[in-house]
């Protein structure tokens, strides 16, 4: 395992950092200074992974504070756009519980001695992608007053159906793995 301190590491700190000051613009209606905020932590995501796996750069604070970082952006994106009346509150309340969800599945395992690995599915990763190109499309077209009204329908509904469709699969895999034995090589991951 490499040394902590890497390039890719550095970099999702870093958009840790942008987290707080892409909500102060959203909170103080800076739609330009939200967005580009947000793509600019979006594009370091790419270019974390890309350099992780490039220059063999992976470590286990990686692995754990990218999808934190992730899931920082995208949960107080959801979370501020819901409480300033931009997108309708069921949908910031959806994300956030999938998370929350996962998050309490994984801390009940580690209480009851059965850690889960944590791997993101398939489904997980297009969930994740809907979401950073909807909160794109709701930034963008906010900041440039570009009209997205059939995009951004087609975007909530995206959103939702892959956000029930990722939280059910982690369920599903936390399921099996909890009614497993111990240590069982066949556990679900």
């Amino acid at each position: 395992m490499h040394s902590n301190v890497t390039i890719p590491n550095l970099i999702s700190i870093a958009r840790l950092v942008l987290v707080p000051i892409c909500i102060d613009a959203l909170v103080d209606g800076r739609w330009d200074v939200a967005f580009w905020v947000f793509l600019i932590a979006g594009v370091s995501d790419g270019i974390d992974g890309w350099i992780a796996r490039r220059f063999d750069q992976r470590s286990e604070l990686g692995a754990h504070l990218d999808p934190l970082a992730d899931k920082a952006l995208l949960v107080s994106i959801f979370v501020t756009l819901g409480l300033v009346g931009i997108l309708p509150a069921w949908l910031a309340i959806l994300v956030v519980s999938r998370d929350v969800l996962i998050v309490g599945g994984v801390m009940l395992s580690w209480v009851l001695g059965r850690r889960m690995p944590i791997q993101p599915l398939f489904v997980s990763k297009a969930n994740t992608t809907a979401q950073i190109a909807f909160a794109a499309l709701v930034l963008g077209s906010r900041a440039f007053g570009v009209e997205t009204e059939r995009l951004w329908f087609a975007g909530e509904l995206a959103v939702a159906a892959l956000t029930v469709a990722s939280g059910s699969a982690y369920v599903v895999d936390w399921l099996k793995a909890m009614s497993s034995e111990p240590g069982d090589p066949g556990r679900a991951s």
